[in-house]
Parts: C-alpha cells; structure tokens; sequence
C-alpha cells in the first residue's frame, strides 16, 4: 500500500475546476513533485491532501485512514508548510521549536534528540537565540520546516518552500529533503520552477487542476519526441520571426542569452542554418541541446492550445 494515495480529486470554485480529477500515489522515501506555472492547481491540490479544504469528488489516504474520515489520526502523520507559513516573529528560533514541539505533544524524553537532529539538518543552532523575525528568507524558511517536523511525520506537504529564497538556501533546503526522504519520509512538495523537477524521485507536471505527464524526470526527458537547437543570432527577435516560418520548427523562444527551436525529429543544424540564412541572418553558432523540463512544458501547452487539455486524471 503507498504511504499517499489519492483518487479523482475534484474541486471546483464557481466555474473553474482548480483540480479536475487527480490520482496520486506516493512511497515512503520517495519525494514528489507537482510542478507547473501559478494558477496550474498546485495549491489547491495539496490544501485537498492534508484536509484544509473538502474534495468536491475524490478522496485521499494516508497510511490507510482517509483524509476526510479520520483527519485528527491523518494530521499526527503528517506536516504541512503552506506559502505563507507564520512562524511567531517574537519568539527565538530555540522557542518556536519549543512552542511546536509542545503542540504537537512531544514528550521531553525524546524532544532534546529531535532538536539535536532537526539543528544538525538546517545548520540552525548558532542562531537559536535569534528572533525568527529577524532571519533571512532561507533561515525562516528551514526553520518554518523544522517546526514541522518536530514531531517526526510520515509524510510532509511542502507548498512552494523555495519562491524567494537565494539559490544557496534552495540548495540547502533540498539537502534537508534529501535527508528526510533517506530516513522514509515521503515528501510532495510543489514549485514553479523547472528546474527543481530534475531534483525529485517522480513529478506531475500540472496544468488546469490536472496532470499532463507524471513519471520520473529521467523518464520524462528521455521520451520527449522533438530536437532542441539552440542558436546565437544577431537581432534575436528578427531571428525568432525567421525560424518560426519554418516548416520543420514547431516552436521558437529565448532561454538566457541562446535562442530555442524545438523541431520535428531528425531536423538538423544545417536544416535550421539554411533556413536562417534564406531569411538573410547569419547564426553565430547552432547546437543540439539537451531537453529539459521547460522544453516539456512548452511543448504540452503548446498542444493544449492546439487540442485542448487531455482527459482528467491522465498520466499516472
């Protein structure tokens, strides 16, 4: 049986289906990712696991006792950082772990080890007597996931923990996950950021309250159909204009300081070359790139725009 399991989860808010029937299982051990732009279903998705909000349809699991059923049971399991998690400014780093600990009822005879453990993991100790109010976006945000799992939970709900931490701290904060998932948490945690799918066991890439894809990043990448260029042209604009007027190039746009052209397979660099230089501009260079996760998601609501969005429940 999987530690989180979830079935047709539907929620509608007046006309808009924010999650439009969602299967999910997740192991222990095992980090999942939903991943996807703002408005994708991400939030509502996981307010629907831990309980805050009632599926309209649908229902989830964790360790056997449904969400809905037994949520007192479910929340012992379980931790969950929302966005905007509120630590209390006042107090130290040292009493809002305290403060948690006492809330979740953790007996003093094993609080000092889950202290020692949870500072070792985010490097918080020399600043145990700092106000939370007063830490860095990065330390707030290892310390909101201290709190939460003061109390050693099966599974933990993380709702974008990285939007607007440095990257140093989002590198941090994914070692602390890597630990907790090596000690059999299971972990779903949701971000904007494609990147960050590289770094999860399976992700779901979500978009209108469902998922288009879900497997593992190396899966997922492996089985992308199209060839990405990338190309360093003058007038980059005029140049995007030229390759999108090409049969064989089914998407063009920036990426940093090169200029992507996803093609049909077995176009290749001199196809592009030629076809940029009919249009009178002479490329500096044109390299086949590896695919990656904002390759794939453009690619699907690129086919969403052209065919709509796939049937509800898709792709797990």
């Amino acid at each position: 049986m999987a530690l989180l399991e979830a079935r047709g989860l539907y929620k509608r808010f007046g006309e808009v289906a924010a999650v439009a029937g969602l299967d999910l299982e997740v192991e222990p051990g095992e980090i999942f990712g939903l991943v996807g732009p703002d408005g994708a279903g991400k939030t509502t998705a996981l307010r629907l696991l831990v309980g805050v909000l009632d599926a309209d349809r649908g229902y989830a699991s964790l360790d056997g006792l449904r969400v809905d059923r037994e949520p007192d049971r479910v929340r012992e399991r379980l931790g969950y950082m929302p966005q905007q998690y509120s630590l209390y400014a006042d107090l130290t780093v040292a009493e809002n772990l305290r403060f948690f600990a006492d809330m979740h009822f953790v007996s003093r005879a094993d609080r000092k080890a889950r202290l020692a453990r949870l500072y070792e993991f985010s490097r918080l100790l020399p600043y145990a007597r700092r106000r939370a109010g007063r830490l860095s976006g990065g330390m707030y945000k290892k310390l909101a996931l201290s709190c939460n799992m003061i109390h050693n939970p099966r599974l933990l709900l993380l709702d974008e923990p990285t939007t607007g931490v440095d990257p140093l701290s989002r590198r941090e904060l994914w070692e602390i996950l890597y630990a907790f998932a090596a000690e059999g948490v299971g972990i779903v945690v949701s971000t904007p950021y494609m990147d960050e799918a590289e770094r999860c066991h399976r992700v779901g890439l979500m978009s209108g309250g469902r998922f288009l894809q879900t497997d593992t990043p190396e899966r997922i990448l492996d089985a992308f159909p199209e060839t990405i260029f990338e190309i360093l042209a003058p007038e980059i604009s005029v140049a995007r204009t030229a390759l999108e007027g090409l049969d064989n190039v089914l998407r063009a746009y920036p990426s940093g300081q090169v200029l992507k052209a996803a093609c049909r397979a077995g176009t290749s660099a001199g196809d592009i070359g030629r076809g940029l230089r009919r249009a009178g501009i002479s490329p500096s260079s044109i390299e086949q790139g590896a695919p990656t996760f904002e390759d794939v998601f453009l690619s699907w609501e690129s086919a969403i725009v052209n065919h709509g969005v796939p049937e509800a429940g898709a792709g797990v």
